[in-house]
């Protein structure tokens, strides 16, 4: 198989796409503002995927500046007789941390915060880890780590909070949160055998039960759910292969082509992806897809030129941002995991060469610029498929050879 890596035709609303996105929070702020209404509750996530987007985009000192990162700015907010001055983001971040549990809640209602939960804590510290401020004296590194470790069940797999849904996100999620807090404990694989060497030392949590519940969800078709038995899903298999590369467990994964070529047969004949068959072609899948493929070695087993063609006719021509698909609504959800496709398949770096722009290269497993993966010394596995060598950004991983 072959990939079509020609650039897309088409242009590149790079200025709009960063107004878009500058503005987006004033407009989410105002007080007639539906989308702001409906979206409340997962603000942290909302503010997560702006400030990723923005980091493809341009560089830390310029993302800093217009979105007011690490410093208070001047907020033109709909409606409002004057400009008033918003709080930092790495302040209002502090303020939706939950003490009472030791994570993040996705917002705050005048001083309190939402109450916890892995999603948002994860959010909250990808924006720490963007703005450098994870050795900020206010993170309780210790209270965050017993947080992720008390949502873990007897059979290894993760609740999302303390009502107790499952769900193989959650896994990627705290496997996720503990890389970041530099506290996930690897298991010690015996190559031979596969099986886990015990250490004695107890620790945070089990990462072992975890992977093997991973590998429990995992469906004929070389998919995985969200839990077992559930039907095979584009989302999961991202956070399912994500969750393994972060614990250097991918070696578990003996069939990787089944699951590589499940994952080809999502891309639709517009160009797009979808998440499970029948099912129409949408832009966030670009993300879920090919970062499971990138982390696999197999991003050449699509047609990247269509699809970066269909993220591209995504584009909202007047207004910036991306949709789900052409002719829609953009939203920042869809700009954000447009971009990283866009990145994923080269075609974000191509045109940033051709406008004289560096643009930032999004990392396939932790979903952060790979200036700041390589800044936080993360280290997770990728596979080299037949031996071809890995891209660039993938190389400060570890490489397994299948």
């Amino acid at each position: 198989m072959t990939s079509e890596t020609a650039a897309p035709v088409g242009p590149f609303y790079d200025a709009l796409h960063a107004n878009y996105i500058v503005t987006l929070g004033d407009k989410l702020d105002s007080p007639t503002s539906y989308e702001g209404a409906v979206t409340e509750h997962l603000r942290v996530s909302g503010v997560y995927w702006s400030l990723a987007a923005l980091a493809l985009l341009r560089n830390e000192g310029e993302v800093d500046d217009l979105m007011g990162l690490t410093e208070p700015i001047q907020a033109a907010t709909e409606g409002a007789a004057e400009n008033k001055i918003r709080s930092a983001i790495v302040d209002w971040v502090f303020q939706c941390y939950d003490a009472r549990v030791g994570g993040f809640g996705g917002n705050r209602s005048g001083e309190n915060p939402h109450d916890a939960h892995l999603l948002y804590t994860l959010s909250a510290l990808q924006i720490l880890a963007i703005s450098n401020s994870l050795d900020d004296e206010r993170l309780n590194k210790d209270a965050i780590a017993n947080y992720v470790s008390s949502l873990q069940n007897e059979d290894g797999s993760f609740s999302g909070d303390e009502w107790g849904e499952i769900d193989t996100r959650f896994t990627y999620i705290a496997f996720s949160c503990l890389a970041l807090l530099g506290k996930l404990p690897l298991p010690d694989w015996n190559k031979s055998n596969s099986t886990q060497v015990v250490s004695e030392e107890k620790p945070i949590i089990d990462t072992y039960k975890a992977v093997k519940y991973i590998m429990s969800c995992r469906n004929f078709d070389g998919g995985f759910g969200c839990v077992p038995g559930a039907e095979s899903h584009a989302g999961q298999v991202f956070t399912c292969v994500g969750a393994l590369s972060i614990a250097q467990s991918l070696h578990l994964l003996e069939d990787a082509d089944l699951l590589s070529w499940w994952l080809a047969e999502r891309q639709c004949d517009s160009g797009g992806l979808n998440g499970r068959p029948e099912k129409q072609a949408d832009v966030c899948y670009s993300w879920w897809i090919l970062s499971a493929l990138s982390i696999l070695g197999r991003v050449d087993w699509i047609n990247t030129g269509k699809l970066g063609q269909f993220i591209l006719n995504c584009q909202d021509d007047e207004d910036g941002g991306i949709a789900d698909r052409p002719m829609d609504m953009p939203d920042v959800y869809h700009t954000f995991f447009g971009l990283c496709g866009l990145s994923l398949i080269g075609q974000l770096e191509k045109i940033g060469n051709k406008e004289g722009r560096n643009y930032r290269q999004i990392d396939p497993v932790f979903a952060l610029p790979t200036d700041v993966v390589s800044r936080l010394g993360l280290k997770a596995q990728v596979i080299r498929n037949g031996g071809v060598d890995v891209e660039k950004r993938l190389q400060l991983h570890s490489i397994l050879d299948i």
